[in-house]
């Protein structure tokens, strides 16, 4: 095949076909957020029941149900399995690498294009989600369309046009159907700034308002129109309560100072971050991308950014949305970097070798964790008693591990001793390697690292599928028990009242899972628990009959 032949398109389907599809069940799925989307698509399946989201075969109010109808779609293609769970992101990723390469060459040319498609998919985090099992993946590129039509509105070219407006409902709607209201907010909040920079010249009409709201009333409220009509309003009053709870509350402890996100897409889009930091300070008359959509890019990238870091709940992928418009500042600076128009400042450099080898550091330290355990495991090193006793487990590695990470050393090393002139050919080094290095870090690190935390857990779990048991984690948040040993519908309910109701009947088995921590204290608390065993920092109990 001569891939010199192929439609760019079509090569660019391939490339982030073996990017992002293979191995995608190779680690079990991660508590919470995978296992607890899983897990519900896992129970409409069971129940028949596409309507309403369950966890535990209870509602399940925090998200809506557009993304669990995708893994259902999937689960029913692949199996009710980690790869099925993690497929959908696999063809979000796919296109939206299309979608990079046909708006870039749109605006600017092909090569800003392969430019844009390198960068978001060299880059760690934008990278790694395709392969995950979360719904923001879908989120953020339903969220950028709408702005993206949004800013075609408003441009000099499409000014008032009516159907970027139908366009931008429909994607906002489609947002809402995926997480929620937080959609609205963050598209009204990138409008409202861009008018006021704009000093509300050519503000949107009166009736395009009007068909905006009611294009994303029409697409987003159809399950809670739905809901409404089969007598499930307490499950809106939930759904609306929990948004509220998430920007006023640190939700299940997940909490972090107001520069949490800045750290976090800095380090985790190496290397996007720095260079993207360029393309902030292009002045309008020297940027060969379009001005204006430049300008609704950064004030997206700003929005998301200032908003999660007020939230109080802080997780890694709440910030995923600057994906997009850092990915987008990041093709804008290293094309005015190809054609110099722009010199790469040594304040940038040293901030992209120091992130660089940073990363690299950490990744090594990973695939080396083998190596590591005795130095971790030395007293007064780790603290946490559970910790310590997941470092127990017993891993085999080979020492091929450290290798993601010795490549991207590599390719940062390169990138530092390059001078101006070779400037372009380090950075298309550096996102080429760095591609290869995260696709190789999942292949060859991450079932490593995985039974470390979940393993011995995940492993009693489903050991139990065919005793028609019920297993209950104590003391500990989780869903893994649920979809590992695929609890049928009748054992579900509210933990309290199904292991009381199991107490009852003697045909059914009853197992315990806690951490080591608190096992002294449980044994005096919870005498009807007959321990098993321990393995790896969780012990296992059965009830006594």
């Amino acid at each position: 095949m001569n891939l010199n032949k192929l439609p760019a398109e079509l090569l660019i389907i391939l490339v982030a076909s073996l990017l992002f599809i293979p191995f995608l069940g190779a680690t079990h799925l991660f508590d919470w957020d995978e296992i607890n989307f899983a897990e519900s698509s896992r129970e409409m399946i069971v129940t028949g029941n596409y309507g309403i989201p369950m966890i535990n075969f209870q509602p399940f109010w925090e998200k809506p149900p557009l993304f669990f109808w995708l893994q259902v779609i999937s689960m029913k293609m692949f199996g009710i399995n980690e790869f099925a769970a993690r497929f959908p992101n696999a063809v979000c990723g796919i296109i939206t690498l299309v979608l990079f390469f046909r708006l870039g060459k749109k605006m600017v040319n092909e090569r800003f294009g392969w430019i844009w498609v390198l960068v978001y998919a060299g880059s760690l985090l934008p990278h790694l989600y395709f392969k995950s099992g979360i719904i923001d993946p879908w989120f953020n590129l339903f969220i950028f369309l709408s702005i993206y039509y949004l800013a075609r509105y408003s441009s000099e070219e499409k000014i008032y046009s009516t159907s970027a407006i139908v366009w931008s409902g429909l994607y906002a709607g489609l947002a809402v159907m995926t997480k929620g209201p937080v959609a609205l907010i963050i598209i009204g909040l990138c409008y409202g700034v861009f008018a006021i920079t704009n000093r509300f010249r050519h503000f949107m009409r009166v009736k395009h308002i009007f068909l905006f709201l009611l294009v994303t009333t029409a697409v987003g409220s159809i399950w809670f129109i739905a809901l409404l009509l089969n007598g499930q309003q307490q499950i809106i009053y939930e759904f609306i309560n929990y948004q509220v709870r998430l920007f006023r509350t640190e939700d299940a402890g997940h909490g972090g100072p107001f520069f949490y996100h800045f750290i976090v897409l800095l380090i985790g889009c190496f290397p996007a971050a720095a260079i993207a930091l360029l393309a902030m300070q292009i002045k309008k008359q020297g940027n060969t991308a379009p001005p204006h959509f430049h300008k609704w890019m950064i004030i997206l990238f700003w929005v998301v950014l200032l908003l999660f870091s007020i939230v109080k709940t802080k997780i890694v992928h709440y910030s995923s949305l600057c994906y997009f418009p850092l990915s987008f500042l990041a093709a804008t600076g290293f094309y005015n970097l190809y054609r110099r128009k722009l010199l790469l400042p040594m304040w940038n450099k040293i901030l992209q070798v120091f992130t660089g080898f940073l990363l690299a550091a950490v990744i090594i330290a990973a695939g080396s964790i083998d190596r590591l355990k005795p130095l971790l495991l030395k007293p007064g090193v780790i603290d946490d008693e559970f910790a310590k006793a997941n470092l127990q487990a017993d891993v085999h590695w080979t020492g091929f591990e450290i290798l993601p990470g010795i490549l991207l050393l590599a390719a940062v090393l390169f990138f530092a001793f390059a001078n101006s002139r070779k400037i372009k050919r380090a950075l298309l080094i550096l996102f080429i390697t760095s591609a290869i290095a995260f696709n190789i870090l999942l292949v060859l690190i991450a079932p490593k690292v995985e039974p470390y935390s979940q393993g011995a857990a995940i492993e009693f779990y489903k050991s139990k599928v065919e005793e028609n048991a019920i297993v209950e984690p104590i003391e500990f948040f989780s869903y893994a028990h649920l979809f590992y040993t695929k609890r049928p519908a009748h054992l579900g309910g509210p933990v309290t009242d199904s292991v009381l109701a199991m107490t009852t009947q003697p045909t059914i088995p009853v197992y315990f899972v806690s951490k080591i921590q608190d096992e002294e204290r449980l044994a005096a608390e919870r005498p009807e628990m007959q321990k098993m065993y321990t393995k790896n920092g969780f012990v296992f109990y059965r009830l006594k009959r």
